[in-house]
């Protein structure tokens, strides 16, 4: 029997989660699964400002590349844990049945934008002021909403909240500490 458990690191774009997956995966010697790895043309609804207006169902976003990987790590996996970048937490369908904590990396808003732009400076495409530009003009127009309610979604069903103002060294130490305990709890 596999007592491998997948845990999710959730929040909006911007708050760390690929960061905190490979920092944990680090930590527990694990493999891991990045959610942009599997991001294709397919994935997200052609009108993201309609999809929001229209409820915003977390489900209509597909991964199924994303899907077949963690299924097929979860059978080969002998680890204790799989770290999975996953923003939605447990809140996709085709993924919640293999993910047993959703931890929420919690950050104000504008930290977030903060480092999107940092990351675009740091790693531009083709036109990197269109394109910052551009996808400021998205996030007032609609993105920071759509970022604000997955969260939201998130947080109504995830296992532990952590302050992502803190370190990474400090987050993945209360993660690891949160982790072990559980780990201890069921083994006695």
């Amino acid at each position: 029997m596999n007592t491998t458990k997948v845990i999710a690191i959730s929040g909006a774009s911007g708050a760390g989660k690929t960061t905190m997956v490979k920092a944990l995966s680090a930590k527990f010697n694990c493999p891991f699964l990045l959610f942009d790895d599997y991001v294709d043309e397919d994935t997200y609804p052609t009108d993201m400002k309609k999809w929001f207006k229209s409820g915003a169902d977390v489900s209509t976003i597909k991964t199924p590349k994303l899907v077949k990987a963690l299924r097929e790590l979860i059978a080969a996996n002998k680890r204790p844990f799989i770290f999975i970048e996953e923003p939605f937490g447990r809140e996709r369908a085709c993924v919640s049945c293999f993910i047993d904590d959703v931890i929420l990396l919690d950050l104000p808003m504008e930290i977030c934008l903060s480092r999107l732009i940092t990351r675009h400076i740091d790693h531009p495409g083709s036109e990197p002021l269109n394109s910052i530009a551009g996808y400021l003009v998205k996030y007032q127009d609609h993105l920071r909403d759509i970022y604000i309610e997955c969260v939201n979604q998130v947080r109504r069903n995830c296992d532990l909240i952590i302050d992502g103002n803190n370190s990474v060294e400090f987050i993945v130490g209360s993660i690891g500490n949160c982790l072990k305990s559980e780990a201890k709890e069921n083994y006695e």
